[in-house]
């Protein structure tokens, strides 16, 4: 039997072999997703950042634990900082969710950003498209966590959640950030520590006016997920989040720009081979960069007699 035979039986080793085949975007992987793709679309995204050391690995690693023991398949793709030394992933999340080793319908998968920004790994999507297309009936996707600007996880996923812990500071710095504006739930996780009920009060206040002109409710849970407190409230606030999208057409809505904005990395991508095929290996760079430098041409210019030049279209 092939590989994808065995995928389709429900190997998960195939599994595996197929999600390596795609991350390292081998010889032809986006024609395998091409058959994938009808097997593709049941499953529900679930999206978690915040800043790193909020608890997200823990808070993901219960929450996929209440899901199995709900006879619910489950899809976890962990993204990692990459390693300097092997291009791998660093596996930090990975570590913090052995309790998943015992559950057969969980699958945990860690990815490195190798190069990414955004929070996600080059072919996040297209590793969730692959475990739904498996059968999984929920995938999370954590972002890296390394403090960078994380919003591309809203355009991946169908619920968006925020975590926060005491430490994470003034919540002004999480609107600058953007994250008040991709949450649908937000979580203030170690509740335990001090500094719970002032940044709880922050959000909840900043949180009132949202609510004021959105008819969903934004709700802000309190979790301690070291001690599994509050976990089974966040699956609750999910489920409302996905019964609320889906009645209202938001969640169709959802899925079809999470469709557009893959049509356009697709397309994004394709130009860029085209280019680096048709443009950067025959050009003489060196050459034009000293004629920019001795004033005799301008970068400007250059670009656009060069791409004149290639025909690309």
């Amino acid at each position: 039997m092939s590989t994808l035979d065995k995928f389709l039986e429900g190997d998960v080793f195939a599994l595996s072999r197929v999600i390596s085949y795609v991350e390292n975007q081998r010889d032809d992987y986006q024609k395998l997703l091409a058959r994938l793709y009808p097997r593709s679309g049941k499953a529900y995204k679930i999206g978690f950042t915040g800043p790193p050391g909020s608890g997200k690995s823990t808070l993901v690693d219960k929450l996929a634990c209440r899901l199995s023991e709900q006879k619910y398949k489950v899809g976890i793709i962990a993204v990692d900082p990459t390693s300097p030394f092997t291009g791998g992933a660093l596996l930090g999340d990975r570590i913090r969710m052995q309790n998943l080793t015992s559950y057969q319908d969980v699958y945990v998968r860690s990815m490195a950003t190798r190069g990414s920004f955004g929070g996600l790994a080059a072919t996040t999507k297209e590793v969730a498209l692959v475990l739904d297309a498996f059968g999984k009936d929920y995938i999370i996707i954590e972002t890296v966590g390394v403090g960078q600007v994380e919003l591309d996880v809203a355009n991946a996923c169908d619920t968006t959640v925020v975590v926060f812990v005491p430490e994470s500071g003034d919540s002004i710095q999480a609107m600058k950030a953007g994250l008040m504006e991709i949450a649908d739930v937000f979580v203030v996780n170690k509740t335990d520590r001090e500094g719970a009920n002032r940044i709880i009060t922050e959000l909840e206040s900043i949180l009132e006016l949202k609510r004021e002109k959105e008819k969903w409710e934004y709700p802000l849970v309190s979790t301690q997920a070291i001690n599994n407190v509050g976990i089974e409230q966040l699956q609750s606030r999910i489920l409302a989040h996905r019964k609320f999208i889906s009645e209202n057409g938001t969640l169709k809505q959802k899925r079809k720009m999470q469709v557009k904005t893959e049509l356009k990395e697709i397309i994004e991508s394709k130009i860029k081979k085209v280019l680096e095929k048709k443009v950067f290996s025959t050009l003489n760079l060196d050459k034009i960069a000293e004629d920019v430098l001795k004033g005799e041409d301008d970068p400007y210019s250059a670009g656009e007699r060069l791409l004149d030049k290639a025909d690309l279209f």
